[in-house]
């Protein structure tokens, strides 16, 4: 595999590292040893699959507040995806900006998410396939999520979402104490 740090901090790209022959190519997709070689969390608790039918399908931008913070590791399995993640941590020194790029079952590219991080992502085919491994198991209690075009972090999206649940689209515009759980 190989590892590309975003300019967020403590966030990375990974690509395959394939070995091709006539069959095709071999590549590891995940191994616990190389991510905690880079001092990333790899204690992967569930594996999520979702599938956007459409196009311009947006989802997100979601996140579980402290203690059930979550890493979450994304690859497109099938179709194409803009994936985009912010940083919400307010002690580090990225905190507020966001990262996007195109993962797809062609180029195999891996969004590494760390906790502290908002993550969404948006169908750029029909029929994409993002499948996730996370950290932290969903809990419902602890969930929060920004709204997709929120002016504090300026996203630029590849399209303008054409499918997004009324939940997503209705995320309040950030406000620190509410998106850290110290207000309801």
């Amino acid at each position: 595999m190989i590892f590309t740090e975003t300019p967020l901090k403590g966030a990375y790209t990974i690509d395959l590292e394939k070995i091709e022959d006539e069959r095709g190519y071999f590549a590891r997709a995940f191994c616990v040893e190389q991510f905690k070689a880079y001092g990333l969390d790899a204690n992967v608790v569930q594996a999520n699959s979702s599938l956007c039918k459409y196009k311009a399908t947006l989802r997100g931008m979601h996140y579980q507040l402290q203690p059930h913070w979550e890493t979450k590791i994304v690859r497109c399995v099938r179709g194409c995806i803009f994936d985009v993640i912010v940083d919400l941590r307010p002690d580090s020194s990225t905190f507020k900006k966001w990262f996007g790029a195109e993962l797809s079952a062609a180029n195999g590219r891996t969004m590494y998410c760390p906790k502290g991080f908002a993550h969404g992502f948006i169908s750029l085919t029909d029929d994409a396939e993002a499948f996730y491994l996370v950290t932290e198991p969903y809990n419902p209690q602890f969930e929060r999520g920004l709204r997709w075009n929120d002016p504090m972090f300026d996203i630029v999206w590849p399209m303008q979402p054409e499918i997004i649940t009324e939940k997503d689209a209705n995320h309040r515009n950030f406000d620190l104490e509410y998106h850290l759980g110290l207000k309801e």
